[in-house]
């Protein structure tokens, strides 16, 4: 099973949404123009790393900066090797939790922790919806609503691009007093709880849990096999403010998962001589 930002699905979701897209190797190699400066190319927990060819497409966009997320610790010794250097500040989540989906869902539900088991009996909670792409901007407008200011939100096209790229495979799901909302998506078998928001009262009601139990069994009617809670609070890179919710996904069951951070080579030097070399010629 391959990481869901190495399927075709999420390379098609990046081109509409401003990167173009290389494949080397079967990797897809994500590049972002920066006006004036040149690119930087983002390779994201690729099966392989074929660092030579990533480092001339990397020259032929003039990217100034090449970052690679690995999946293993072997990797991580073949990019030191080749000058990498880690970043205090990944990009994806370095520790997460996966969840088994091939249990019964009697057997889900026996994994659960007290106060998740609690949340989803309670009688209170309102009813979950899965938004079709019509209703996109019903989840985004929710959204928008639930959350400070400073915390960003995706812009509407680009969560109608994810829903018209994956289909049925992008689980848009909302209560039915918009107080909460989760998006799932699935890729190679692996289903993601991609983002979620909640108000107030949504809060108060423990909405997330019933909008995660729903999206746990709908994943797993689709066929996936591993449910990805796509991140928890990693000691190695500590922010304080992962906890609450890391205690949360816990509750559901599954087991930690590490990885890497995340590996990056600056090429200023050399995009600054073809740059000058340019404007001579």
């Amino acid at each position: 099973m391959i990481d869901i930002r190495q399927t075709p699905k999420y390379a098609k979701y990046l081109r509409k949404t401003g990167w173009q897209v290389v494949q080397l190797n079967h990797v897809s190699c994500f590049i972002k123009n920066i006006p004036v400066i040149g690119s930087i190319i983002k390779v994201q927990r690729p099966e392989t790393i074929p660092l030579k060819k990533i480092e001339k497409l990397a020259m032929e966009h003039n990217a100034f900066q090449i970052i690679i997320e690995p999946k293993n610790k072997l990797d991580v010794k073949f990019l030191t090797a080749n000058k990498y250097k880690e970043s205090k500040s990944p990009f994806l989540p370095t520790k997460t939790l996966h969840l088994d989906l091939t249990k019964t869902n009697e057997e889900l539900k026996q994994g659960l922790k007290k106060d998740a088991r609690l949340a989803i009996r309670k009688n209170n909670q309102p009813s979950i919806s899965e938004l079709q792409l019509k209703d996109i901007e019903r989840f985004r407008n929710a959204w928008k609503k639930a959350v400070n200011k400073k915390r960003y939100v995706p812009p509407l096209p680009h969560l109608m691009a994810l829903k018209n790229t994956f289909g049925d495979k992008a689980l848009f799901l909302i209560t039915k007093d918009n107080s909460a909302g989760a998006i799932f998506l699935i890729g190679d078998r692996i289903a993601y709880y991609w983002q979620a928001f909640s108000n107030k009262e949504g809060r108060k009601n423990l909405a997330q849990y019933k909008i995660i139990w729903e999206g746990i069994l709908k994943s797993k009617a689709k066929g996936s096999k591993i449910l990805d809670f796509e991140g928890i609070y990693d000691e190695r890179f500590p922010n304080k403010s992962w906890q609450g919710f890391s205690h949360f996904k816990k509750s559901f069951g599954g087991h930690e998962v590490e990885y890497p951070g995340v590996f990056t080579k600056i090429h200023l030097i050399e995009v600054f001589k073809k740059w000058k070399k340019s404007k001579r010629s």
